[in-house]
């Protein structure tokens, strides 16, 4: 736990320093620290794979699966766009299926109880504070029924509370989440899930409401922004707002245009967003700009431990067309 620790300390400085020269660009940062995350991920889930088979065997009817464990990044590790400070939100997910199932070992254990402590185990390697600090932070909350539900879900389970419980910004979150370790058998499941949910057909002005109701919201419950000081992230016309009109137009638009649900990362959303003219001409590459300039200030104010504050005369130009552009996107699109 310690080496792992090292590991990923020691290449996040060597981003940060590569940064702070400007050797790379700012996607390359998000790049480079995502993939510190991910490599981390899967030496996590083996070493506690590891750890739980030598105890208690391999699980049960697995059939051609290997672990049948896989770990879903939701968030910016799911959106491959990871700051310096950032959570992993993350969801673990089995694709054991039979409920009598159990491992093969002398201590034997139902199989869901197996994937229950595998789900421990990981977060516990990610999270116990040691000499060299923490390896992450680790945010369970968008697991089906959130804190209250099970730590490690089935597939089978998954997909159902998705269908038939998950409110509309749990399908905005699916927009950004991809499996980053674990079962590769799991993993196609999901993405296949991933794409069979984003591409139902959704009453637009049901989802319009919806998503407007939950960044007003997000907004009054997170926004810090006041006559001086503007919240890169929350505030009126900043990151979020970029994030959740992306989300919107992805649900609103999948069912017609599959390919929206390729990518995770909103550079590439708002690319194929704007090839199918989803969006007016030349508006998602002024998101793209905006989305660019706010991420940059955000990454070095991470580094400097400067909160996500500004002034308010800063990024003017940037928030003002942002807002411009929600008007018209989030005014119109119900149409």
């Amino acid at each position: 736990m310690e080496r792992l620790r090292q590991f990923a300390q020691g290449n996040l400085l060597r981003v940060a320093a590569a940064d702070i020269v400007v050797a790379i660009p700012l996607m390359v940062v998000s790049d480079y620290l995502t993939e510190i995350a991910e490599v981390t991920l899967q030496r996590v889930q083996s070493n506690a794979w590891r750890d739980l088979q030598k105890k208690h065997g391999r699980p049960g009817d697995l059939g051609d699966m290997d672990t049948g464990f896989a770990v879903i990044g939701y968030g910016k590790l799911g959106g491959i766009e990871l700051g310096y400070s950032s959570d992993l939100d993350l969801v673990f997910l089995h694709g054991s299926a039979n409920f009598n199932a159990v491992t093969d070992g002398r201590r034997s254990v139902a199989n869901d109880l197996f994937y229950a402590r595998m789900g421990q185990r990981v977060i516990h390697m990610l999270t116990t504070r040691m000499p060299s600090g923490l390896l992450y932070e680790a945010d369970m909350r968008l697991r089906p029924n959130g804190n209250s539900g099970q730590l490690v879900a089935s597939l089978n389970t998954f997909e159902k509370y998705q269908l038939n419980d998950a409110w509309t910004w749990e399908h905005q979150a699916l927009v950004r989440a991809r499996a980053v370790a674990g079962d590769p058998v799991v993993k196609a499941r999901f993405a296949a899930l991933r794409h069979k949910i984003l591409c139902l057909q959704r009453d637009p002005e049901k989802l319009l409401a919806d998503v407007s109701s939950m960044r007003q919201k997000m907004r009054a419950s997170l926004d810090r922004s006041d006559a001086g000081n503007f919240h890169i992230k929350q505030g009126t016309g900043g990151l979020v707002d970029i994030e959740f009109m992306v989300q919107y137009a992805v649900l609103r638009w999948a069912h017609e245009y599959p390919d929206l649900t390729e990518w995770t990362d909103n550079a590439r959303l708002l690319e194929r967003l704007s090839e199918h003219r989803l969006l007016a001409q030349g508006a998602a590459d002024q998101l793209w700009s905006a989305y660019q300039v706010f991420r940059a200030v955000v990454h070095r104010h991470s580094l400097q431990e400067a909160g996500s504050m500004v002034p308010i005369e800063r990024l003017a130009e940037e928030r003002a067309m942002v807002s411009d552009i929600w008007e018209t996107v989030m005014g119109s699109a119900a149409g």
